[in-house]
């Protein structure tokens, strides 16, 4: 998987979210900048997240969702699910 995979997922978890997501690309922040993602919001992304690619988030890292670009926030996604398949692969 990709953080294009990723990022796709992302767009479309948002507009399920009802988030106007047309002018939405690599370079828009999740807060309130761009998508305008509150704290709430920024938590049920993050569990979406976690259902779909099987990362976890902590506290810490959910307050750094708010300020990250959906590029930045992908690429991050697409990495830490990169060490799980390899975590997995190594303990299978």
């Amino acid at each position: 998987m990709s953080a294009d995979d990723v990022m796709a997922f992302t767009v479309q978890a948002l507009q399920e979210m009802n988030y106007y997501t047309d002018d939405t690309g690599p370079d828009s922040l999740l807060g309130p900048a761009g998508v305008d993602l509150d704290s709430l919001a920024v938590s049920e992304l993050a569990m979406r997240i976690e259902d779909e690619y099987g990362v976890t988030f902590d506290d810490d890292d959910i307050e750094t969702l708010a300020i990250m670009t959906l590029g930045e926030f992908a690429a991050e996604v697409a990495k830490r699910a990169a060490l799980v398949a390899q975590a997995d692969g190594v303990r299978g």
